[in-house]
C-alpha cells in the first residue's frame, strides 16, 4: 500500500482521479446507447450501427494527436472549450438526425471528442515524478476499468427503462457536465519544473517519434485488439451455450481480475516491460475458449489474461510518459490513445469475423495470436536498442541540463 499512499499523498493526484472516474462513465456509455438508438428508434440493423460506431471511432483516431498537439501549444482549457462545445452540438442534434446525416456528424464528434483519457494520463505525468508513475498509472487504469463497468451497464438500464433517444440526451449531458468539470479542475500538462523552465522549443517529430515509442504504440494497439476480440468472443460462446443470462457475471469477473491486477502491480516495487505484459496477457488468452462448456469455467479461464488488461495499458501510459518530451507530450499521449482506440476498433469485428467463420472458441485464439505475434516482433527489436544505446534523456531534459 506504500506506493499508493505516496502517489495519492502530491498534491492534485486524488482530485484528478477522482474526476476520471466520473467523467470517463458517460463516454464509456455511448457505444451502447447509439448502438440502441440506431437499431431501436431509426430501425436500422446492428450493421448499420456499427459504421456509426466506426465513424467515431476512426474521427477520434484522427483527432486525438491532433487535439493533444492543440493542448502542446495552447494549453488544455482552450481545448476543453472547442470539445465541449462540439460534444454539446452533437449530442444535442444526434437524436434528431436521420441515419445518413448523424454518420458523418458521428466522425465530426469524435475528431473533436473531449480528450479525456488522454489528458488525465498527461495530467498524471505533470503530477507525478518519473519513480512514483507506476502505482499512478496502475490508479489510472483501474479508473478505466471502473468506468467501463459502470458507463454501459447504466446506458442499458436508460435505453431499457426510458427510450434511446432521451438516453442520448442524458449521455450527451454528462459528456458536456466532465468537460466543465475537467474545465474547472483545469490540471497541469507540465510539471512545475517543466513550467519554470519557460517555453520550450519545440522538438521535430522525428527527433521524439522514436522507433522504442512507436513500439510502445504497437504494443498498446495489440493490447486492445486483445481486449476487444475477448469481449465479443465471451458473449459468441455464452450465447452459442445458451448461457447468455451469465454475460453480466462473466464479464464482471474478467473486469474485477483485471482490478486485482492493476492493484498489484501498482503496489510492486519493480517495473515490468510493456511488451512482456502484453504477450502474456496474448498467450493467456489463446486458451481461453477451451472453458466455454459451461460459463462458471469461462470465469476461470478469464482469470489470467484479466489479471493482465489493467497492468497492460498502465504500462503502455507510464512507457509514453518515460520517452515523451514535456513539450510534445499532449500529441504522444493522443497517440496512444489513437492506438488504444484503433486495437478495440479493429479487435472486436476480427474477432466477429473468425467466429463466423469457425467458431467462438478461435475468436479467443486468433486475436491472442496476433498478439503474441506483435510481441514476438517488438520484443528483440526493443533489445537490440537496449544493448546498442545507452538510455539518454529527453531533448528538453538535456537542455535545461546544459544549462546548469
Amino acid at each position: 500500500m506504500k506506493p499508493y499512499r505516496e502517489a495519492l499523498a502530491l498534491p492534485g493526484l486524488r482530485s484528478l482521479l477522482l474526476v476520471a472516474v466520473l467523467a470517463r462513465v458517460p463516454l464509456t456509455a455511448t457505444g451502447v446507447t447509439l448502438t440502441f438508438y440506431v437499431v431501436e428508434d431509426l430501425g436500422r440493423g446492428y450493421g448499420a450501427a456499427g459504421l456509426v460506431g466506426a465513424a467515431i471511432t476512426v474521427g477520434a483516431a484522427i483527432g486525438g494527436p491532433l487535439l493533444g498537439r492543440l493542448v502542446d501549444r495552447r494549453g488544455l482549457r482552450p481545448v476543453l472549450v472547442l470539445t465541449t462545445v462540439a460534444e454539446a452540438v452533437f449530442w444535442s442534434t444526434a437524436p434528431m438526425l436521420s441515419y445518413y446525416l448523424l454518420l458523418p456528424a458521428a466522425f465530426l464528434a469524435g475528431l473533436l471528442a473531449l480528450p479525456i483519457f488522454s489528458v488525465i494520463r498527461q495530467s498524471v505525468a505533470a503530477l507525478v515524478p518519473p519513480e512514483k508513475r507506476r502505482p499512478a498509472y496502475a490508479l489510472d487504469s483501474m479508473s478505466v476499468e471502473l468506468s467501463f463497468m459502470i458507463g454501459p451497464a447504466l446506458a442499458t438500464v436508460g435505453v431499457t427503462t426510458i427510450s434511446a433517444r432521451l438516453t442520448l440526451y442524458l449521455v450527451g449531458a454528462g459528456i458536456v457536465v466532465a468537460g466543465v468539470a475537467l474545465w474547472l479542475l483545469n490540471p497541469p500538462v507540465r510539471s512545475a519544473a517543466e513550467t519554470a523552465t519557460g517555453p520550450q522549443p519545440r522538438v521535430a517529430r522525428r527527433q521524439w517519434l522514436t522507433s522504442r515509442l512507436v513500439a510502445v504504440f504497437a504494443v498498446s494497439a495489440a493490447a486492445t485488439l486483445v481486449l476487444g476480440g475477448t469481449d465479443v468472443a465471451v458473449i459468441a460462446v455464452l450465447r452459442e451455450n445458451g448461457d447468455v443470462g451469465f454475460t453480466g457475471a462473466v464479464l464482471s469477473v474478467w473486469a474485477v481480475a483485471s482490478l486485482i491486477g492493476g492493484f498489484t502491480y501498482g503496489s510492486v516495487h519493480r517495473s515490468f516491460s510493456p511488451v512482456a505484459l502484453m504477450g502474456a496477457l496474448s498467450l493467456c488468452t489463446i486458451p481461453v475458449g477451451l472453458g466455454g462448456s459451461h460459463w462458471w469455467l469461462l470465469c476461470l479461464a478469464l482469470i489470467p489474461a484479466g489479471l493482465l488488461c489493467a497492468p497492460t495499458i498502465a504500462a503502455t501510459s507510464d512507457a509514453v510518459s518515460q520517452l515523451a518530451p514535456a513539450s510534445v507530450r499532449g500529441e504522444a499521449m493522443g497517440m496512444h490513445g489513437s492506438a488504444v482506440t484503433v486495437g478495440i476498433a479493429v479487435g472486436a469485428p476480427l474477432a466477429g469475423a473468425v467466429i463466423d467463420a469457425t467458431a467462438p472458441l478461435w475468436g479467443f485464439a486468433v486475436t491472442g495470436a496476433i498478439g503474441a505475434l506483435v510481441a514476438l516482433v517488438v520484443l528483440p527489436m526493443e533489445f537490440r536498442r537496449r544493448r546498442a544505446e545507452p538510455p539518454t534523456p529527453a531533448p528538453e531534459v538535456q537542455q535545461v541540463a546544459a544549462a546548469h
